[in-house]
């Protein structure tokens, strides 16, 4: 008989994904789906003897939290695009291999981009409060009026994976694409988008930006008043990323202003907290970090999180390998 490598699940995943995660491991779950302490996370590891952890981002496993791990983990596998919940130098230094699953968020995360992207420049958030609180008047030729997408250059902050699957789509709004990122893409990837090998420039040339790019050292607060004021008045600012790139203040006080059009933000600071001046601001346009929330989606990423344990126990080379 095949020994089962035993697994521990964090949080409640789709049905799916956890009838395959019951059938591949000796599985450990958690129906409760409340986030667990690290502590308590440590101990239930330890008690189930615990060759590998199923994470998702909610799990903070910081250095400390790492090193206690019980000996018996030998891999973290996160359902997520993000790992800076993981303290990936811990784990390396521990030998836990860590996998997560990038490929599986793209097209969900475009979509909602360009969702918030339409919405901002057709002021959605203003007009359906209108019409929630009885607002709803005569017709007018130029009271409340958006703005068109196509023609307008949609500048993209990073050009990874969603930031292509956003171009895609934006290009069927007749959107001319550029972007920034470190380093510029092959002919074949750029699709005919214009590099930009600073954010001045790429801002100052955008009438919408998007933001694509993950939390580092170099990204955290780098949306700020003194990059702000390089978009042209009337920008429109959207972000399907990470919140910390945005300094709060400063994106509040351009839209307060009027400085920017509209925003279109699906991420904050330190969410599930979030600045709760953005709630008065009839020209932001809010979702609570959805980006992923399809049925189809989570369960793809569950299954690349288990095919990443999967391998890794058949003696493979995780597919998506962190570290």
């Amino acid at each position: 008989m095949t020994v089962r490598p035993r697994l521990l699940v964090t949080r409640r995943l789709p049905p799916n994904v956890e009838a395959r995660a019951a059938c591949l491991f000796d599985a450990e779950f958690n129906p409760a789906d409340t986030v667990l302490p690290a502590a308590e996370l440590i101990e239930r590891a330890a008690r189930h003897r615990a060759d590998a952890l199923l994470i998702c981002i909610t799990d903070r496993l910081d250095a400390e939290a790492v090193a206690a791990l019980p000996g018996s983990v030998r891999m973290i596998s996160t359902v997520s695009v993000g790992t800076n919940h993981i303290d990936l130098t811990a784990a390396k230094a521990r030998g836990i291999v860590v996998g997560y699953t990038p490929d599986a968020t793209a097209e969900a995360t475009a979509d909602l981009t360009l969702l918030l992207l339409l919405a901002a420049c057709r002021r959605a958030h203003e007009h359906q409060a209108i019409l929630r609180q009885g607002r709803w008047g005569a017709w007018n030729a130029w009271d409340n009026l958006g703005t068109d997408p196509e023609g307008k250059v949609l500048g993209l902050v990073g050009m990874g994976r969603i930031g292509r699957a956003v171009a895609r789509r934006a290009r069927g709004f007749g959107m001319t694409i550029a972007y920034h990122q470190r380093n510029r893409l092959s002919p074949d990837l750029e699709d005919g988008a214009t590099y930009h090998s600073d954010l001045e420039s790429l801002f100052r040339s955008s009438r919408i930006v998007s933001l694509h790019t993950p939390s580092t050292p170099e990204t955290i607060g780098r949306i700020n008043r003194h990059s702000l004021s390089w978009l042209p008045e009337g920008a429109i600012f959207v972000n399907t990323a990470r919140g910390d790139q945005v300094v709060d203040d400063d994106l509040i006080a351009a839209l307060s202003s009027g400085r920017l059009a509209a925003a279109g933000l699906d991420v904050f600071a330190g969410e599930p907290d979030f600045d709760r001046r953005y709630l008065e601001l009839p020209n932001a346009y809010l979702l609570p970090h959805v980006g992923t929330s399809t049925v189809e989606t989570r369960d793809r990423m569950g299954f690349d999180a288990l095919g990443n344990l999967s391998a890794f126990f058949a003696g493979h080379e995780p597919r998506w390998r962190v570290v």
